[in-house]
């Protein structure tokens, strides 16, 4: 192996070495208090992130499965963070469990998985890169070991992502037999646009909407995201998203090009579905998790918008927006995360009067659902427009305006949170809490993130610099 693809592998090889000293840690060093493994699994975090922000020039590996190019880099160090900040803010929440190795090593072995993904440039490698990803999450769902609810969120979980996964796979057996091949690039000559090959990616698309928590896929999304805990629930909605639409962009723009005109009506009725009914459903919640998971649906819908542009600008929209989301929504769970670790509270009802007693954390949660509801000057409205902005490239201004109602809609339960938290007047509200250095961190970083992204216009021209993949789409 010469040492252009060993550099092009890193940030796969650092998160391996990172479990393998983990797992060093757990057997030969037993004794070891929890905070000591916080600190040092932060500290190796870290690392990894500053170890993406090398870069790297466009490579290819082990016979055109493995591929890598700047934009790639940029995806993965983008998850790279988020599990950083993840991390940061479960501090609270894992120095009190007994089996933090163990949580640490199940995250880092989806995180791989996810890379793989991303950099794969054949199906059969997309898809060994989805299942390493998906089982440990299954496990991560059920973490909560004491608690039902937990296990029945992660039976469903399982469930479900082994129906979305044979839904891919059969569909992945059927495209080979129609072409013979597995290879991202040779399938898209091969592509002739049959109603065999049609039906192939549909039951690939299934599958990945079933990831992304499309409607109608996403049925699966509130039970898993509220038996969970909290950590778990935003690698979820941010990590496991985030990467699943990055080789989502590559499968549709690559592989399916050529029908492009197929995928682009069923993508706009999935968006609209996913717009609709997610911001529907969250209209009634009374538990923070279930809304924020029926607004991750809601989301979804709005980066669709984006991807149907088929274009640099929608690839650009897309990587820029979940950017974007990884501040928001972790921000919002994070200090869900915090007050349900230290007080056991994740109603709306509970928040009620927060900021008596808890102003920072109340801004940050403000701060947070104002971006995710893209309210300006905050990073979410930018991340927004520029979504809508490569939606409309294709003309279709009907369904960007009903993209624009949805995003008036969701105005109401993001706001609603604020509300109580700000305005409404409880017997007994929330304590003053304690917030320890790491999590402390963590929302410093989000709130800044949500500010500068959106305000900085360097950050979408970066990426946009940088779009265009491998093959050149």
């Amino acid at each position: 192996m010469g040492a252009d693809v060993i550099f092009s592998l890193r940030q796969e090889l650092m998160v391996t070495a990172i479990v393998f000293i983990l797992l060093v840690m757990k057997v030969g060093m037993a004794e070891l208090r929890t905070g000591v493994i916080l600190n040092v699994v932060n500290l190796l975090l870290l690392a990894n992130v500053i170890l993406g922000c090398l870069g790297g020039p466009v490579s290819v590996a082990f016979n055109g499965m493995f591929h890598t190019n700047p934009l790639i880099v940029l995806e993965k160090n983008m998850l790279n963070l988020a599990t950083l900040l993840v991390s940061l803010l479960a501090y609270d929440w894992l120095k009190g469990h007994r089996h933090v190795a163990e949580f640490y090593m199940l995250l880092l072995a989806t995180l791989t998985g996810f890379f793989f993904m991303i950099s794969a440039g054949n199906l059969l490698m997309f898809y060994l890169g989805l299942e390493l990803s998906t089982i440990p999450l299954a496990a991560l769902s059920s973490f909560d070991l004491e608690k039902r609810q937990s296990s029945e969120g992660a039976m469903k979980f399982i469930l479900s992502a082994a129906f979305s996964s044979a839904l891919l796979l059969f569909g992945i057996s059927l495209l080979y037999g129609a072409t013979g091949t597995l290879d991202f690039g040779v399938l898209s000559r091969r592509l002739d646009g049959s109603a065999y090959q049609l039906f192939a990616f549909i039951l690939i698309l299934s599958g990945f909407a079933f990831k992304v928590s499309a409607a109608p896929f996403h049925f699966w999304t509130a039970d898993v995201y509220e038996g969970s805990p909290v950590p778990v629930t935003a690698y979820l909605s941010v990590v496991s998203k985030g990467a699943v639409f990055f080789i989502f962009i590559q499968v549709l723009y690559i592989v399916f090009k050529p029908m492009a005109i197929n995928w682009y009506k069923i993508l706009v009725l999935l968006s609209v579905l996913s717009m609709t009914v997610g911001n529907l459903f969250a209209l009634r919640q009374e538990r923070l998790k279930r809304l924020l998971a029926f607004s991750s649906v809601a989301q979804s819908g709005f980066i669709l918008a984006g991807v149907i542009g088929s274009s640099r600008a929608g690839e650009a929209s897309v990587v820029y927006f979940i950017l974007i989301y990884i501040f928001s929504n972790l921000a919002a769970f994070g200090v869900v995360s915090l007050i349900s670790a230290q007080t056991g509270k994740e109603g709306i009802r509970d928040y009620r009067g927060l900021y008596t007693n808890n102003k920072a954390l109340s801004w940050v949660m403000a701060i947070s659902l104002f971006s995710l509801a893209g309210i300006p000057p905050t990073a979410g409205f930018f991340g927004k427009f520029f979504l809508l902005l490569a939606g409309a490239g294709k003309g279709n201004y009907v369904f960007i305006g009903i993209a624009a109602l949805n995003m008036v809609v969701s105005l109401y339960y993001y706001l609603r949170v604020v509300k109580a938290i700000f305005m409404d007047t409880p017997d007994e509200p929330i304590g003053k809490l304690n917030i320890p250095l790491m999590p402390n961190i963590a929302f410093v970083i989000c709130v800044v993130g949500i500010m500068v992204t959106g305000l900085a216009g360097g950050v979408y021209a970066y990426i946009y610099s940088l779009s265009g993949g491998l093959y050149g789409y």
